[in-house]
């Protein structure tokens, strides 16, 4: 099979381990694999933000990290075995922001982009550069090579103002009401090459439990993407669990846009035209949206056999939709 899978950061990344796992393709070499499926993972460039000169690209890293052995287990997101030394010097020199963790480890990732980056190289050939070293085991492509970044319209103490995206999430926790969140950029990008050919080469796309609004939402939003997806067999798993997100303060996004936080509300808001098919945990067994297959499964990835059995029982629902399509039902 050849699947695309538009990701996220954290959620995004592990489903990915658990969907390697389910079709085989999680040997240590592409040697070793047993199985010639392919996986085309279409990453979120929209957290993506530039400091201290460095172009930082969270949700791609995360899900190299993760797939290719180096990523902090606890946290999700960083270097394992982290240091932070650059940090604390960068704090008694007095430069700011200083609500931004990075860590020695994942510096040089971001040293050797921003290189990259003043080379002349675009966005997609570099982050084929870096999974050379880390052999994540799937295809994993920027959503755009153009400058994408989410920004946050917020109105508080100070006024009525534009944050970046990762200041509103890491230094206030999604903690300020906010009044819209806008895609900088995203009206002008263009998908990154390759891109829109997989999704037409794919049997069926599956988007993970990642953010709807900043990480799901931001790549379907870049022209072109989802219009491809929609002629493709498209199942997705609820990143809302009971009322509630699974990780994170995505409750927050779907507030600032409107959009309950619900399993039900999540797949009105992606859309009957783009998701033939929707995953929901068993506390929201019962859930009914029109025009889409909804099933109950178990959906915390509470272990590497629970994430396998999410990703397969998401690939099993891929395929019979796909032969009803095919049988014209």
């Amino acid at each position: 099979m050849r699947i695309v899978v538009p990701a996220g950061g954290i959620g995004g990344a592990r489903f990915l381990r658990g969907l390697k796992a389910a079709l085989g393709t999680d040997a240590a070499t592409e040697s070793d694999q047993a199985t010639d499926h392919q996986i085309t993972v279409i990453g979120n460039t929209g957290d993506d933000i530039t400091l201290f000169g460095l172009r930082i690209c969270p949700d791609l890293d995360t899900v190299m990290y993760t797939l290719g052995g180096g990523i902090n287990e606890e946290q999700g997101w960083g270097r394992t075995d982290e240091t932070f030394t650059v940090k604390e010097e960068l704090a008694a020199y007095g430069m700011k922001p200083t609500w931004f963790g990075l860590g020695d480890r994942d510096t040089a990732t971001h040293i050797v982009r921003a290189q990259m980056i003043a080379a002349g190289y675009p966005l997609s050939a570099i982050t084929t550069a870096l999974c050379d070293r880390w052999q994540p085991g799937v295809r994993l492509m920027p959503m755009t090579d153009d400058q994408v970044e989410t920004h946050v319209i917020v109105n508080d103490e100070e006024g009525r103002r534009a944050i970046h995206f990762q200041e509103w999430w890491i230094k206030h926790r999604a903690a300020l009401p906010a009044e819209q969140i806008i895609s900088l950029g995203a009206e002008k990008a263009k998908p990154a090459p390759g891109v829109i050919r997989a999704i037409r080469n794919a049997d069926a796309v599956i988007i993970p439990p990642s953010n709807p609004v900043v990480s799901v939402g931001s790549i379907l939003g870049i022209e072109g993407i989802r219009e491809a997806m929609v002629d493709k067999t498209v199942v997705g798993v609820s990143p809302i669990i009971g009322g509630a997100p699974v990780r994170g303060m995505a409750d927050a996004c779907l507030s600032a846009i409107g959009v309950e936080t619900s399993a039900g509300a999540v797949a009105e808001h992606l859309g009957s035209d783009l998701l033939d098919g929707w995953l929901v945990d068993e506390a929201d067994a019962g859930t009914e949206v029109d025009g889409i297959e909804v099933r109950s499964r178990p959906l915390y990835m509470s272990d590497p056999a629970a994430t396998e059995a999410l990703a397969q029982a998401a690939l099993d629902l891929a395929v019979e939709l796909s032969e009803r399509k095919a049988q014209g039902q």
